[in-house]
């Protein structure tokens, strides 16, 4: 290879790293982005329940689930990832944690001092929510009791542990954009679509994913392998392979209950979202169920095992 070749090449590999060190750049919320508001604490706390913090954040095998000290740890194709402290703990938890950079976590995916979080955080849902209903949750999680645990760090294997790259599958999964409300429905309905969308991530657990982890979106909601590799996840969606058989009250019932119609009771990671669920008010539950409902059937029976 000559003289010339080999400049040519070099020039090609320095404007590739450039582009990809600018397509990659974190984009944060700036303070000033945010307008004046007023914390709403009893609106913070619905937030957390709906949005299952405590089923990932609080410490496993205790009682208390408003103890954010982190430590569940969720082993994936990716590597092992392990749920951080999210306490008022100002050393170990979020307590030294501005407004603004709790914001850019949920709704930008990004860590406190701008690196890219890795989606096991589910934040391309958090990314529905109003800034509103996330201003209120961080209030709320700071009148919580601090846990001085220190966060685990993640198990994270090459090239995956390359945060940067994130940046690109950032440009593929998340587009950014709040939840939009359909005019033609209910307020419920959209109270329920919001919820399931947003705080609650549904799809996060009852979706299959792609090669790079993102969600299949032609079959949303309709079950999959246990990201974990512990099981399958159900179709919830009202089709033959998945709950076509629950009513809306069935639902409802389940969220507040854990018990299906089969007089069987939900168990893993479900018993615990069940937990959070069972604190929102009857309305909500009946609007989550209702938009559950309205999903568009879709396939996902889970694939018979040979014997």
């Amino acid at each position: 290879m000559g003289t010339r070749s080999l400049l040519v090449l070099l020039l090609l590999v320095l404007a590739g790293g450039a582009g990809f060190y600018v397509v990659t750049e974190p984009r944060p919320l700036a303070a000033e982005d945010l307008a004046a508001h007023k914390p709403d604490l009893a609106n913070g706390e619905t937030m957390f329940w709906a949005g299952g913090c405590a089923s990932c954040h609080a410490t496993p095998e205790q009682e208390d689930k408003k103890l954010l000290g982190g430590g569940l740890k969720l082993a994936t194709p990716f590597g092992i990832f392990a749920a951080p402290n999210i306490s008022p703990d100002p050393e170990h938890g979020i307590g030294r944690w501005s407004e603004v950079e709790f914001v850019n976590a949920m709704v930008r995916g990004l860590g406190r001092g701008g690196e890219h979080l890795y989606p096991a955080f589910p934040y391309p849902s958090y990314q529905r929510m109003t800034l509103a209903d996330v201003r209120d949750l961080f209030a709320y999680l700071r009148t919580l009791k601090p846990v001085p645990t220190p966060s685990q760090a993640h198990q994270i294997a090459f090239p995956y542990n390359i945060r940067r790259g994130l940046g690109l599958w950032k440009l593929i999964y998340l587009d950014g954009m709040p939840f939009k409300a359909d005019p033609t429905r209910s307020s419920a309905f959209n109270r329920g679509a919001y919820l399931v969308e947003g705080p609650a991530h549904c799809a996060e657990c009852h979706s299959p994913r792609d090669a790079f982890g993102g969600i299949d979106a032609q079959r949303r909601f309709a079950g999959g392998p246990d990201p974990e590799g512990k099981g399958w996840v159900p179709n919830i969606t009202p089709h033959e392979d998945g709950i076509a058989s629950y009513s809306a009250k069935d639902i409802a019932y389940l969220l507040e209950t854990g018990t299906t119609p089969e007089f069987d009771s939900v168990g893993s990671t479900m018993a615990l979202v069940v937990q959070g669920t069972a604190k929102l008010t009857p309305e909500d539950r009946a609007a989550i169920a209702a938009y559950i409902k309205s999903l568009p059937p879709r396939p996902g029976k889970r694939p018979q095992r040979s014997e």
